[in-house]
């Protein structure tokens, strides 16, 4: 099959290999779109993230249709249309043709959204579903979402207008996604530029000057040490990006803050398997309830290393105007 290979020199590179042979609990997929994530090009470049590369062929998530099952296989067939976060679980990542993976972590594709549409979710999906699932949201007034169009916090985002009625301040960085967060449901006396001047006296005034009761950090690094300040004593920060500060670690401790670390590695790990269907089960039904729909996407290009290094500049640079960025695996 065809694959996109990272090389000894960190370099992408179109290659072809073959498969190994499927064992009987796992299900061989055409993978017919997958999606891209800051973590494709952070394991080139971030020894932290560089534990997480299980694979040379990288990518996390897609969706596509069943061609092969083992043996012991019960809830799928071939032809099947599903979708899947594989994270290290899989024989390899989506930046290929095809890919083996446990059924276990394999879910029914949402019948109402494409294929490309639905590669953009499971990990991006599965990480807000861990927030949304370990806050008790009887206990939450207001909420601070950092990074409201990229990905998870656009998840998020998404999820709370779709099941809550919370007070939400957001940060944004341009117009584009600030309109984009407009036309969710959310007003601009509620978006804050997050390089502006008194950004925490800014986020407290939305909030009648009072501390928030939860901060939801997509973002991390500076905006970190803004979320720390603007969260009231014993509040919750949920922590998405690991980029927190040295700065802001020292105020959260100040206030007795709550810190959820939210980070889907131990399920793989400990091949929890269960956890990632669930999200996934979770991320379909909301979408065919309509509940939340899904998150715009920009198709980058076709299954080739041009197309990947392209997409993995784009989030780099932060070039992805609010769009989740798709390749499509199959002509």
């Amino acid at each position: 099959m065809k694959a996109i290979i990272l090389n000894k020199n960190n370099e992408l590179k179109d290659e072809n290999i073959d498969l190994r042979p499927i064992s009987p609990h796992e299900v061989k997929i055409k993978i017919i779109a997958s999606g891209f994530n800051p973590i494709d090009y952070q394991m080139r470049e971030n020894e932290h993230e560089k534990k997480y590369l299980f694979s040379n062929i990288l990518g996390r998530e897609g969706s596509g249709i069943i061609i092969e099952i083992g043996e012991n296989i019960t809830e799928f067939k071939i032809g099947d249309e599903v979708f899947f976060a594989c994270g290290s679980m899989g024989s390899n990542g989506t930046y290929a043709e095809e890919i083996i993976l446990p059924e276990a972590i394999v879910a029914k594709k949402p019948n109402s959204i494409t294929f490309e549409e639905s590669a953009g979710l499971p990990s991006i999906g599965i990480t807000a579903f861990q927030i949304f699932n370990r806050v008790d949201w009887n206990q939450i007034e207001n909420i601070l979402i950092t990074g409201a169009s990229g990905g998870v916090g656009n998840f998020i985002l998404r999820l709370i207008l779709g099941k809550f009625n919370k007070k939400i301040i957001i940060t944004a960085g341009n117009q584009e996604s600030i309109q984009q967060l407009i036309d969710i449901g959310i007003n601009e006396n509620q978006i804050v530029h997050y390089k502006q001047e008194n950004l925490v006296e800014k986020i407290l005034e939305i909030n009648n000057n009072e501390k928030l009761d939860i901060v939801i950090d997509a973002v991390g690094n500076q905006l970190s040490e803004t979320s720390a300040e603007v969260l009231k004593a014993n509040g919750i920060y949920a922590n998405v990006t690991h980029f927190i500060t040295p700065k802001a670690n020292d105020l959260l401790f100040g206030i007795g803050a709550k810190i959820l670390n939210i980070s889907n590695f131990i399920y793989a790990k400990d091949k929890n398997y269960g956890y990632f269907r669930n999200s996934l089960n979770q991320i379909k039904q909301y979408i065919e309830e309509g509940i939340i729909q899904p998150l715009p996407i920009k198709i980058v290009g076709g299954l080739s290393a041009k197309t990947a290094e392209e997409a993995q500049q784009l989030l780099k640079n932060n070039k992805t105007q609010g769009k989740k960025l798709i390749m499509k695996n199959q002509e």
